[in-house]
């Protein structure tokens, strides 16, 4: 080459451009693997972003449906005359509801179940619309005694339209059968379907009943509602002492938003988990091919190529292979949002028109540029390092200088970025330290095994073991090897899928826990006094079990320590809301003293000691000796709080929140609940359907349909969790081949001189087994580890059970990930092994 062909000092970037083209021609293909590591965390998040705008937009525009009305106006105990009066002036259209739960009794078939009853009046909705089969049945059926009833019932009970249902002591026809309300969604009317009657009926059911637990609701359409919000705040001070909460559209609109947001956000850091996992591919595959490129950036440099130019050749491939990844990431996530409100469809409350947000995939392409970069540039930096003298010792030249203070730099750029993420994400910086330092724990962690592994290899292996397995094992720790990379990409994938799997456990062994022979398993409540021996009676003759029978009083906090709720106004949610109350003389095997001293006796006219439940203790801002005055009823009842407990809430038990000692509350107005354990669903259907016929005020909870309720819940959730759980395993997975295919050119050397050697096609892939295998199993061990240690602490500290790891699902799970390793080993040696080594090493000449 002449001199006037030679780099000069002053490259125009079109040369560099050029030459970056050209030095990746050979290696295009394995440069998109080594980025097509974070293309499935680029969509995950493309597609989390575009759902998020599209369900902020529906949410925006169908905020009138959602609420039915203009205001809203909500109370859980009686209405004063003051408020009453009041509450007839507002609004130019006017609707009242009263939402309460009660047996319904479908008289063709003899079955029941517990529902949420609702007694409308008026012409509520006034947006959207109530939506039934026949159409009519909304608007006609509170012009008579008939009954919309919820679609899950009609296909539990095969019920019809003109079929007759017991509710209290009234029959009602069936008008229509429900299939949408406002804000209804189909995790709602699975969990608590929905029966309406008209309102003006509801006094001849003889339901409501001394403690009977009652929501009012009063809805009011505006012909101009432009001055609702401040309406709204001017009367917030009434409505607050009146014990009512306002909801309108704008404030229903934040407050969707608001839980959705939640929602958003376990779908992005699921999304971000992927990415990280691609990141730690992009980094150590970049490494890996940078140093196979030595020579050719020494050669370069003997030809006077500075070091910024061979820093900004490679830079510039590594900025249009992460472009061009995070363009495919961004197409790939805009199609899977389509899947995401099929997957979430029973959690949302609006209806998704979903299209294409352009914002979503300009944040995707940005992210993938900026991670392709950031986690490129600790190999690329050291590109800058390299001497003309590699060109002729390449073996033997080590990087000039220590350790490159740009570098750190970088890793800081890094962390930082990590934790900007997160905070985007969390909203809060104890959340967002708390994931960051999970994150950086883990990986420290399994760095950590990394190294142990490769020590221990090299110290233990006894020289006496078979040539095979020496090779194998040296491999774990010889030049250019991927055991770190490997073990920590394999490792994350590891602990995150076994984590979530593990915590689903967790969460369905703590609501099955009444599926044992001496756990109750029905629940019946809102049972007068002289209702209780009758009801007795007609347990004891299905020949049940009366295993807990408990009396309930309602009250609410009148006082505390002196101050009543308009003067403490830091405090006034303690005032706000029913209590349910109890007494007794002992403590339950769901509770401990945490403080104080437990009285569960007193004589007339002694200070009345409680004890609160410590979390309850908590929010109310009260400690044991403080003074709260009950309202029961009228009568008001000082007290000294006497202890804190721990209540165990998943015991299937009645729990309360406050218990009084015997001696005070025993001639109070109350109501009992009692618990009892039914064989067999046969038995559990005619003992619902007596106690509805001869106590229609009574109401029965199921524990076993509960139970079924919550499995399929939590099997809906499950669902999700391992929706987005699957782009981290398909992460996982690509990272893998990448780091296979990536030291692929290092083992075809090693290949080629052990068949020069003499070694044959099944030595060479015995040898690779038993690498990947060790790998494989070292790896996803220590993922094994970080997924029990936090799934343990996660049952302790977070949901307050015991853990014990399913066995053999988690010995599949490890055989899994390790045959998955050992297959994507031994398979990438095949191309090397099928031909001879002289035609291998011509091609890699070219």
């Amino acid at each position: 080459m002449s001199k006037n062909n030679l780099p000069n000092q002053h490259i125009r970037f079109s040369w560099l451009f050029k030459m970056a083209w050209r030095d990746s021609r050979k290696n295009r293909s394995r440069l998109l693997l080594f980025i097509s590591s974070i293309v499935l965390g680029i969509a995950a998040l493309v597609a989390v972003y575009s759902f998020k705008d599209n369900l902020q937009r529906d949410i925006d525009s169908q905020a009138k449906e959602l609420t039915g009305a203009d205001l809203i106006l909500e109370s859980r105990k009686g209405v004063s005359k003051a408020m009453q009066k009041m509450l007839d002036t507002l609004g130019d259209e006017r609707s009242q509801e009263k939402t309460f739960a009660s047996m319904v009794y479908f008289q063709k078939n003899g079955g029941s179940r517990l529902v949420q009853m609702k007694a409308l009046n008026g012409n509520y909705p006034y947006y959207g619309s109530i939506e039934t089969i026949p159409e009519s049945a909304a608007k006609t059926f509170q012009a008579g005694r008939t009954a919309l009833v919820d679609q899950t019932l009609m296909l539990q009970f095969n019920a019809k339209v003109g079929d007759s249902i017991k509710v209290g002591d009234l029959t009602f026809e069936i008008a229509g059968t429900l299939t949408k309300a406002p804000g209804q969604t189909g995790i709602s009317s699975s969990v608590a379907p929905t029966v309406y009657i008209p309102l003006k009926y509801l006094d001849r059911t003889n339901l409501i009943k001394n403690g009977s637990r009652i929501s009012s609701k009063f809805y009011y359409k505006y012909n101009n509602s432009a001055g609702i919000e401040a309406l709204v705040k001017k009367l917030e001070p009434k409505f607050e002492k009146e014990g009512f909460d306002s909801d309108t559209v704008e404030s229903r609109k934040e407050q969707t938003g608001r839980s959705f947001k939640d929602v958003n956000r376990f779908l992005a850091l699921s999304g971000f988990i992927a990415l990280l996992l691609g990141c730690v591919g992009v980094g150590s595959a970049i490494h890996v091919y940078i140093q196979e490129k030595l020579n050719a950036i020494a050669t370069l440099r003997c030809l006077g190529l500075k070091s910024r130019d061979a820093f900004l050749i490679y830079l510039i491939q590594i900025f249009f292979i992460g472009l061009i990844a995070s363009l495919i990431g961004a197409v790939l996530g805009t199609g899977i949002q389509f899947l995401l409100p099929f997957v979430l469809k029973d959690f949302l409350p609006v209806e998704i028109t979903m299209q294409i947000s352009w914002l979503a995939v300009g944040q995707g392409i940005l992210l993938g540029l900026i991670i392709s970069i950031l986690f490129a540039l600790p190999s690329l930096l050291s590109v800058r390092k390299i001497s003309p003298l590699n060109a002729i010792r390449a073996s033997f030249e080590k990087s000039s200088g220590g350790r490159d203070p740009l570098t750190w730099v970088v890793y800081l750029l890094m962390g930082l970025f990590v934790l900007g993420f997160t905070y985007l994400q969390m909203k809060t910086w104890i959340q967002t330290l708390a994931f960051t330092l999970s994150i950086a724990f883990a990986f420290l962690l399994l760095i950590v095994f990394s190294k142990i592994l490769m020590f221990l290899v090299r110290k233990l292996i006894p020289n006496s073991s078979s040539y095979l397995w020496r090779q194998g094992f040296a491999n774990l720790y010889r030049p250019n090897n991927q055991t770190l990379m490997l073990t920590v990409s394999i490792g994350l994938s590891t602990a995150f899928i076994c984590t979530l799997f593990f915590v689903q456990g967790i969460l369905m062994n703590r609501v099955t826990l009444s599926s044992g022979n001496n756990q109750p398993n029905m629940v019946l409540f809102d049972i007068q006094n002289t209702q209780k021996q009758g009801l007795d009676s007609l347990t004891k003759s299905f020949k049940l079990p009366l295993m807990n029978q408990v009396p309930v009083i309602t009250m609410r906090i009148d006082e505390i320590n002196g101050k009543k709720a308009s003067a403490d106004s830091n405090n006034r949610g303690a005032f706000r809301n029913e209590i349910r109350a109890t007494y007794q003389d002992s403590l339950t095997t769901a509770e401990k003293i945490t403080e104080g001293k437990w009285i569960g006796k007193i004589a007339p006219n002694q200070t009345v000691y409680i004890s609160l439940d410590q979390s309850f203790a908590k929010r109310i801002k009260v400690g044991v000796n403080d003074k709260i005055v009950f309202n029961v009823q009228g009568m008001l009842i000082p007290t000294v709080v006497g202890s804190l407990r721990e209540v165990n809430w998943s015991r299937m038990q009645t729990n309360f929140r406050v218990v009084f000692p015997a001696g005070v509350l025993e001639e109070a107005p109350q109501f009992h609940v009692l618990m009892t354990r039914v064989p067999s669903s046969e038995v559990s259907a005619k003992f619902q359907g007596s106690v509805v016929q001869k106590f229609p005020n009574v109401s029965v909870i199921d524990l076993d349909l509960v139970l079924k309720l919550l499995d399929e819940l939590l099997g809906k959730i499950g669902f999700v969790i391992r929706f987005m759980a699957g782009f981290s395993m398909a992460t996982g997975w690509i990272v893998l081949i990448s780091a296979v295919l990536t030291s692929k050119n290092q083992r075809i050397k090693e290949s080629i001189l052990l068949r020069t050697l003499g070694a044959s096609r099944k030595q060479i892939l015995r040898i690779n087994a038993i690498e990947y295998f060790f790998l494989g199993a070292f790896a996803s061990g220590a993922g094994l580890i970080l997924a029990i240690a936090g799934s343990w602490a996660l049952a302790k500290f977070s949901f307050d059970a015991a853990f014990i790891p399913p066995v053999l699902p988690t010995i599949l799970l490890f055989g899994s990930v390790v045959l998955l390793v050992v297959i994507t080993g031994v398979l990438s040696s095949r191309s090397v092994l099928n031909q001879p080594p002289l035609k291998i090493l011509r091609n890699e000449g070219n």
